[in-house]
């Protein structure tokens, strides 16, 4: 049989970062070692203390149904988290969501249309690309590699992409892929132009709790910004959560009314007793927290370091566990051979919008770090 497949998804590719991690997990089953430096994933477990508040609720009976949007206790805790943050917040313009991602998605199909324009921060995530297609939108995109993947000197180039017909503008920060804090400066000259020209900002801040020697600002806590930011969050990377699934959204009202609509259709709710996991992570695990950042930090400081050692100067990012590794021009090619050659795994900086560079994240060991660099210099690929 021949299937006539829809048009919107055959104009999205499969996740990249996702494709070099399979393609690691194949080496890795026919027996080689592969240092695999290509999903965001902490290496920490979840932290005691709400893996048991997990099995404490499965014990207790939280295995069915919640309310859609989510159990009220940890909507109030996140209301209050992001009150925290300087937003303006209440429970009922909180989604719980099964994941960042869920979020994400469900807040691109309940505010763009067919040919709606997306401006994305080159290098972005890889799957804001694909979102913003499989909601029929039209991209336009801001290139910050010329500036060492900041936002504040680009801020008159980001000017010149948007106008009146912008609808969406994605921000994220700290940033994947290249672990940029943008600062208050640039994140003012975001407001200003959301202002000007009346558009709706995602904020994706799922690294907010991992960031070096700065505070974040949270861009819904900006004057001017409360009625047209769209907060993302989650629990995978501070809380190393990864595989609880569990995210959430905070907007106005009238935009939660909506988005509540295509959740309720789609996947109904976030998990019950993950959910009571969640509500102990975002209260009682500061401590857990504050040992991955510090950990993280010092993978980061080291690979500089390394890196410094074999001439590569590298730009440092003050948040996330990424670094963007300049490489040859053809970015994929350097990847493929460094997993095939090195067994090494990394992601192409064009699957982010910024050809020349690979992603490589430090949430790994510094024993297996130093590995890849060594594997990398033997082979010929630094």
């Amino acid at each position: 049989m021949s299937f006539d497949f829809a048009a919107r998804v055959e104009r999205v590719e499969p996740s990249a970062t996702l494709a070099i991690s399979n393609k690691a997990s194949e080496l890795e089953a026919d027996g080689v070692d592969v240092v695999d430096l290509s999903v965001g994933e902490p290496d920490f477990p979840t932290p005691e203390n709400v893996v048991e508040a997990g099995k404490a609720a499965m014990d207790a009976g939280h295995t069915g149904y919640t309310p859609s949007n989510g159990i009220p206790e940890l909507r109030e805790a996140i209301a209050a988290k992001l009150r925290d943050d300087g937003i303006d917040a209440d429970a009922s313009e909180v989604i719980v969501t099964p994941g960042g991602k869920q979020a994400l998605f469900e807040t691109f199909q309940t505010l763009i249309d067919g040919g709606d324009e997306v401006v994305l921060l080159d290098p972005a995530w890889v799957s804001y690309e694909a979102m913003a297609k499989l909601s029929d939108g039209s991209l336009n995109r801001v290139d910050l590699a010329p500036y060492d993947f900041q936002l504040e000197p680009a801020l008159d180039d980001l000017g010149d992409a948007v106008s009146d017909d912008t609808e969406l503008l994605v921000v994220n920060s700290p940033s994947n892929p290249t672990g940029a804090v943008y600062s208050d400066a640039a994140l003012e000259g975001v407001r200003d132009l959301a202002v000007e020209h009346d558009i709706t900002v995602i904020s994706d801040e799922i690294y907010q709790e991992i960031t070096y020697d700065v505070e974040p600002t949270s861009l819904g806590s900006l004057a001017g910004m409360s009625d047209r930011t769209v907060t993302i969050n989650g629990f995978s990377k501070a809380y190393s959560m990864t595989g609880w699934r569990l995210g959430y959204i905070h907007a106005p009202e009238s935009v939660i009314s909506q988005a509540a609509k295509l959740h309720s259709h789609s996947v109904s709710c976030a998990v019950n007793f993950v959910q009571h996991a969640g509500l102990e992570a975002i209260e009682n695990t500061d401590d857990a927290v504050t040992e991955m950042r510090d950990a993280f930090r010092e993978r980061r400081d080291m690979l500089v370091d390394l890196f410094e050692e074999h001439g590569l100067d590298v730009p440092v990012g003050d948040g996330a566990f990424y670094m963007m590794l300049p490489v040859d021009d053809d970015d994929q090619a350097w990847c493929a051979g460094a997993i095939e050659d090195a067994h090494v795994a990394t992601v192409p900086g064009s699957a982010f919008g910024s050809p020349g560079y690979a992603r490589i994240s430090y949430a790994a060991s510094e024993e297996r770090l130093r590995e890849a660099v060594d594997r990398l210099v033997e082979h010929g690929y630094l």
